[in-house]
């Protein structure tokens, strides 16, 4: 296997340094080139035609965000965005990953010297991603599933891993106020998460956010598993609630999917509907099996669709997968499947 070729764009030639340090150690990428605003990167891109890029938010000549839309509109090939960990990074980053960046990296501080020990992993898995310009996400069809939704009190599990940032936003932004109660596993750093659940309750009626240890699960209600330092977990004492445990890394991930979907499983048997997404690996494909054995429905987006092909696939070919759809047509399909008043499909 040739080696993932890598440009990295950062104001900073200290973190340029770093960065290039981190991703040498891995025999399986390269570093072909640095530059250390936009302009630069642009001129580097054409003549190195890197497999992937890392970039910072915040750099002179051009904003990062702004650069990073003109490539995915131009030229769009697999990005990583390097960010701080502030919350004025954080909420870039989201954005990024909205314009078509695939994953998010922390970069290194005081409080979190190893923010960026992955990073080579990442750029890796990164490398395998298809990132596709923007188009129609369904978001349309939601809402008007959403005018006639009468909740039938099924749970809703998603997971999504690279791409899900994007992904996510499509199938929740037609969510309604009224929406089913929703769990969802996103592979993503701890300082991204809260941000992310920031930015879906500014898009979606419904109420979205972090989950909390014992929140009970209503509808009208998103919750988000925070970031990698717990799994999400679902608990039903006579009433269904969140569980959050600081257990070991399942798949290689914390929260992993498969926690998630198996925990459903056993909480909710057929009153749930499993949602799996774009992503790297297999977390969540067993976890979504569990639930179609339990009677659960379950949905898992297509190939066409996917920024990463992987945990998609794998449920699919472990028979998890009851229906796969287009990424546009998942949020419609999920009020379809937990409407007492829409019908079954």
């Amino acid at each position: 296997m040739k080696p993932v070729r890598v440009l990295i764009v950062d104001d900073s030639a200290t973190m340029r340094r770093l960065i290039a340090a981190e991703l040498s150690r891995d025999a399986g990428v390269a570093v072909v080139g640095e530059a250390s605003d936009p302009l630069e990167a642009r001129e580097a891109i054409k003549a190195l035609s890197p497999d992937v890029m890392t970039l910072d938010v915040e750099m002179p000549k051009m904003d990062g965000l702004e650069f990073l839309d003109k490539v995915m509109r131009l030229r769009p090939f697999p990005v990583v965005m390097v960010s701080s960990l502030t919350s004025r990074g954080a909420s870039a980053t989201i954005r990024a990953m909205e314009l078509g960046a695939v994953d998010c990296v922390g970069k290194p501080s005081p409080d979190q010297p190893d923010s960026f020990g992955d990073l080579a992993s990442r750029v890796k898995a990164a490398a395998a991603a298809r990132p596709r310009a923007r188009g129609a996400t369904g978001e349309a069809r939601a809402r008007k599933a959403a005018c006639a939704y009468r909740p039938d009190g099924r749970l809703v599990a998603i997971g999504a891993s690279t791409g899900g940032v994007e992904a996510l936003i499509a199938v929740l932004a037609g969510y309604p106020v009224n929406c089913p109660p929703t769990v969802v596993t996103l592979h993503m750093p701890t300082p991204f998460t809260k941000s992310f659940a920031r930015r879906l309750d500014g898009l979606a009626e419904a109420q979205v956010s972090e989950a909390a240890d014992g929140a009970p699960l209503e509808a009208g209600r998103v919750y988000l598993a925070p970031g990698t330092l717990t799994h999400l977990e679902v608990s039903n004492s006579g009433r269904l609630r969140c569980r959050l445990q600081n257990d070991d890394l399942v798949n290689g991930h914390r929260p992993s999917v498969d926690v998630l979907f198996f925990s459903v499983a056993k909480a909710c048997g057929a009153k749930a509907l499993g949602v799996i997404l774009t992503g790297m690996g297999r977390d969540g494909a067993a976890g979504l099996l569990a639930m179609r054995r339990a009677g659960a429905r379950t949905l898992g987006q297509n190939e066409a669709s996917s920024v990463v092909y992987g945990m998609p696939k794998v449920a699919h070919e472990l028979g998890a997968v009851e229906k796969q759809l287009t990424l546009g047509d998942i949020g419609a399909e999920i009020l379809a499947l937990t409407s007492s008043s829409l019908g079954k499909r």
